[in-house]
């Protein structure tokens, strides 16, 4: 598969024991508390297990999530807070800024730190099964649906429970509407790119194609725009990689539309729209060789050098110099001063959020269970925070080298 994504690394989170000596007063609750510790590290250890699939994924967190619910929602389906909710302190890094962690005594914060960091899982997983020399039909949807799934959980993350929050967001930190939205946006258009993909491989109307390509152009500059206000000390390395893929998707519509000219026999417009299409992906071409020397969060890679970079060079190339030789021997037509005027809207093919939910609470947590956590027997100390400047060890994530792209398109 000719697909090159850019990626964030993981956020990394103090250990959690759940041990509530004396407040958990019979075993049912005692048994959550153990339930609670152990699904939370194999969930953690399913982050950077590279045996791990969607379903075992889904199935940990699930796990883990449903037991966790109950240290936040009601279990009279009422709009109060379990009393559980502040009992525990929880630690998360950002993506982007390091491993100083941010702290937080609320259950809330650890689900959506936790949902965050699922929702990454699934951008690298597509990024990894994308990377393969060999990508079978299968896997290709499964890239196309990892990444849907990764922008519903953004999605619900920002729209259900991040305003619940307690202490708001920091300026810049991942749970920020602006972060958010450009993870959203970039799952949305690398979705896309499959799609595109897939329309290309199977000779699909050059309109469509162009259309697809122009919408998820757009996609890339509006993940790129929303970044725009941050600090670039930490941005930049990401907005390099979006601004090179808006410019080679510009590229791939202006090639595709000007296909299109050329089928309604405007060849001096199909020219105009070639040359086009070849300032764009000289630009991309500047951006991959400034996107490899920059340094900042995210994976390292040359991105020129991929096939799926390579490739459209020379389709931009061959293309325009059918036109030109079209035109010198057929119509004669002048070559418009100005570019034409990209006005495509794809009917098909569009990409959407998977919506997401949260699972019910756990089976285990009942009236009873609840009530035998006695929060008067809680030491005084349990309150105390940590020092928010204490170090949070990163994940170790699996150093996966880009793989040389053998050609080989979706079958």
């Amino acid at each position: 598969m000719t697909h090159w994504f850019h990626r964030n690394p993981l956020k990394a989170t103090a250990p959690v024991s759940f041990n509530y000596y004396g407040v958990a007063t019979t075993p049912a609750a005692t048994k959550i508390c153990n339930d609670l510790r152990t699904s939370r590290t194999h969930l953690l250890e399913l982050f950077t297990d590279l045996n791990c699939n969607p379903d075992m994924m889904k199935n940990s967190a699930d796990s883990y999530f449903s037991l966790l619910k109950g240290f936040i929602v009601s279990l009279d389906d009422s709009s109060q807070d379990s009393k559980l909710r502040y009992v525990q302190n929880f630690k998360w890094t950002d993506t982007l800024q390091g491993q100083v962690p941010s702290a937080q005594q609320d259950a809330v914060f650890e689900l959506v730190s936790m949902g965050f960091n699922v929702a990454l899982w699934y951008t690298k997983y597509a990024s990894r099964l994308a990377g393969k020399e060999d990508i079978t039909e299968d896997e290709a949807k499964d890239v196309h649906r990892s990444l849907k799934m990764a922008a519903g959980i953004f999605k619900h993350l920002k729209e259900s429970h991040i305003p619940k929050l307690i202490t708001p967001v920091e300026k810049g930190r991942d749970l920020e509407a602006r972060l958010i939205d450009s993870f959203t946006i970039q799952c949305q258009a690398e979705a896309q790119e499959v799609t595109i993909a897939r329309a290309i491989e199977l000779k699909h109307a050059p309109s469509l194609i162009a259309a697809l390509s122009y919408e998820t152009a757009n996609f890339y500059q509006k993940a790129d725009q929303t970044l725009s206000s941050l600090d670039p000390t930490y941005t930049i390395k990401w907005r390099k990689y979006l601004h090179l893929k808006s410019c080679f998707y510009m590229a791939y519509a202006y090639c595709y539309h000007g296909q299109t000219l050329l089928a309604s026999d405007k060849c001096g417009e199909a020219i105009r729209s070639l040359q086009e299409a070849e300032k764009f992906f000289s630009k991309a071409e500047v951006l991959c060789k400034e996107y490899g020397e920059t340094k900042g969060p995210g994976t390292t890679a040359k991105p020129s050098g991929h096939l799926f970079f390579r490739k459209l060079g020379t389709l931009v190339k061959n293309t325009l110099e059918k036109c030109q030789r079209e035109n010198g021997f057929i119509y004669f037509q002048k070559i418009p001063p100005e570019a034409p005027q990209l006005e495509l809207k794809a009917n098909y093919g569009l990409v959407e959020p998977i919506p997401f939910e949260f699972p019910a609470v756990h089976a285990q947590w009942t009236p009873e269970s609840l009530a035998a956590f006695d929060l008067t027997k809680r030491p005084k100390e349990d309150g105390a925070k940590p020092k928010p400047e204490e170090e949070v060890k990163p994940l170790k994530e699996p150093d996966i080298k880009p793989q040389k792209d053998s050609g080989c398109q979706i079958s």
